[in-house]
């Protein structure tokens, strides 16, 4: 859980019992937008990748992983984000030699290493920006609540770990609206890593796929380190890094887009350097590090690995086979 989140809403409670009724406002509220909201169609196939759970679910290395799929195949993809975090609304294309996290936001940073990434508060105005400067295809992190942009394939991303918390809407819960009503716009579901709180038994009929983060494994056994992460769920790192075999020194997790402080960053470097240790953190964490750490600094890549490949290449031949006024 984000340790910006309220504990209460991994479990139920007294506290998310009286918040429920404005959880089911919340969600009407939501509902009602959609339904009167005429969707934008872009010229180009959108493919959104969403959650239902407000934090860090593990979209990101999805969208990454969807983008290089793409580009493997010989297609011009253009990632789409909000931008959260950052300043300017867009839409804007990031470049990172010469943004910041700060201008951005983190994720557009760290996705515009690896595709053309833009970011817009007004997603229509972003997926007319991309497709002006040639995306043939467009994927879009984020997105499965605003409903003023036409999805060619939706996936609906949650984390095997947390699963829906405590299932009830915000600010009762994590959730940002109710699971059906979710699931019901989304063409697929992805589970991201062991399911361990049985949300695989609320997805119903909806098809369903298997990833898992890929950590490589060579590089880093027998090594010792001090793990730093400021993302939604700081521990899932930490249990995911700690397989490759490496020695863990010291651990510290930080509310998701933290922004380091100097002092911070120099007592982490302090207690690795008395234990011999290598600073690393997450690519998210990376690039919101100023030039002068980033060289002091490693970083784990985005990689997932998918259980059934197959399944999500005919998931994105149907979507790219749609015709934008389909």
């Amino acid at each position: 859980m984000p340790p910006s989140a309220p504990e209460f809403w991994a479990r139920r409670g007294a506290l998310s019992l009286l918040l429920a009724p404005l959880g089911c406002l919340y969600d009407v509220a939501g509902a009602a937008r959609r339904t009167w909201t005429r969707p934008y169609r872009a010229p180009v196939p959108v493919i959104c990748v969403g959650n239902l759970v407000a934090g860090g679910t593990g979209k990101t290395p999805i969208v990454a992983d969807l983008a290089r799929r793409l580009t493997a195949r010989g297609i011009a993809v253009h990632i789409l984000s909000r931008g959260y975090g950052g300043i300017l609304p867009g839409p804007v294309q990031v470049d990172p030699a010469r943004h910041d996290a700060a201008a951005v936001g983190d994720e557009p940073l760290m996705l515009a290493r690896g595709a053309p990434t833009w970011v817009a508060r007004d997603r229509t105005a972003g997926a007319r920006a991309a497709a002006a400067a040639g995306a043939q295809a467009i994927v879009m992190d984020d997105g499965l609540q605003n409903p003023t942009l036409a999805k060619d394939l939706t996936l609906v991303v949650f984390d095997g770990g947390y699963g829906f918390g405590n299932r009830r809407v915000m600010p009762a819960g994590p959730l940002r609206e109710g699971i059906a009503r979710g699931l019901a716009r989304a063409d697929a579901a992805v589970m991201l890593s062991v399911d361990q709180t049985d949300a695989a038994t609320l997805l119903g009929a909806i098809s369903t796929l298997q990833a898992e983060p890929l950590i490589p494994t060579a590089e880093f056994a027998g090594r010792a380190f001090v793990l730093f992460a400021g993302i939604g769920r700081p521990q899932k790192f930490f249990d995911h890094f700690a397989k490759t075999g490496a020695r863990v020194v010291a651990a510290r997790g930080f509310a998701d887009h933290h922004p380091y402080s100097e002092a911070e960053l120099k007592a982490l470097a302090d207690t690795a350097q008395k234990a011999g240790a290598t600073l690393m953190t997450t690519e998210k964490d990376w690039v919101r590090l100023a030039p002068s750490w980033r060289t002091r600094v490693q970083y784990l890549p985005l990689a997932v690995a998918w259980r059934d490949e197959a399944a999500l290449d005919r998931l994105l031949d149907r979507a790219l086979k749609r015709t934008a006024h389909g």
